[in-house]
């Protein structure tokens, strides 16, 4: 299809192949040291469950990291390393899996990491601050439009950061990923955040400056649509750019919590 190379992270990052197995390895590493509630359900599928991370004193609010995967690859326990960074700040994680295409649709994504919002918010008070990371970033920015709305849930978050996120979802017609997910333009136009005025909370953009063109270009998109600062993460690219939430000194967590 004539963007599929576009949409392609893995054949332009040296060295693609050996980034999973090293996601999934750290992550379980940091499980076994974390105060961890795992497989918490918060609906009826299989996958619709999250691990909830917590920090040694009472959490100043809540974040929830959605992991990313084109909304048909991955699932939380890749990622868990990634909470290392809120967790040492004080914060309770939520890390969900959800429902992949093409069993589901991405408007059906949407509604999981929705009830998942709503199950984690209501055992964490406080704050809520969203991140995730490409189609993850896409989710975190749906639930801030008007209409994914939770009565006392949507006040409270108070920053969303959309990481290398697919923000316009109509190019992906011109993709093989189309069929994957299932899509049509009714559903592209309503899923695409570039196309929804967001609620008050703060929306702060990153994507790597190595990255391929289209993602920089669906960040840029979103800032421009939703009139938020895009941080361009130079020497990063869409395999590593997130390493910094693990860490609570970086400057990504600066960005993220402050």
């Amino acid at each position: 299809m004539e963007l599929d190379e576009a949409y392609q992270n893995g054949a332009f990052i040296a060295g693609a192949a050996a980034y999973p197995p090293r996601w999934t390895e750290t992550a379980a590493a940091f499980r076994e040291r974390g105060l961890i509630e795992q497989d918490v359900p918060y609906g009826g599928g299989a996958r619709e469950v999250y691990d909830l991370f917590h920090p040694a004193r009472l959490a100043r609010g809540l974040v929830m990291f959605v992991h990313g995967g084109y909304w048909k690859a991955f699932d939380k326990s890749s990622w868990s390393h990634l909470a290392e960074g809120a967790v040492a700040r004080g914060w309770a994680v939520a890390m969900p899996s959800y429902p992949l295409a093409p069993d589901v649709r991405v408007s059906q994504i949407t509604a999981s990491v929705r009830a998942c919002l709503v199950h984690a918010a209501a055992r964490v008070p406080g704050p809520i601050v969203l991140v995730g990371h490409s189609a993850g970033g896409h989710l975190v920015g749906r639930m801030i439009c008007p209409d994914q709305r939770i009565d006392g849930v949507s006040d409270r978050i108070t920053r969303v950061m959309p990481i290398s996120p697919v923000a316009d979802l109509r190019p992906l017609e011109q993709t093989s990923m189309w069929a994957e997910l299932r899509l049509d333009e009714a559903e592209a136009h309503s899923e695409s955040l570039v196309l929804a005025q967001p609620s008050a909370a703060q929306v702060r953009v990153v994507v790597g400056g190595n990255e391929r063109p289209a993602f920089i270009e669906q960040a840029r998109g979103l800032g421009r649509a939703w009139q938020a600062p895009v941080e361009v993460k130079l020497e990063l690219h869409h395999f590593d750019v997130f390493d910094g939430l693990a860490d609570p000194d970086s400057a990504i967590m600066a960005s993220l919590l402050g």
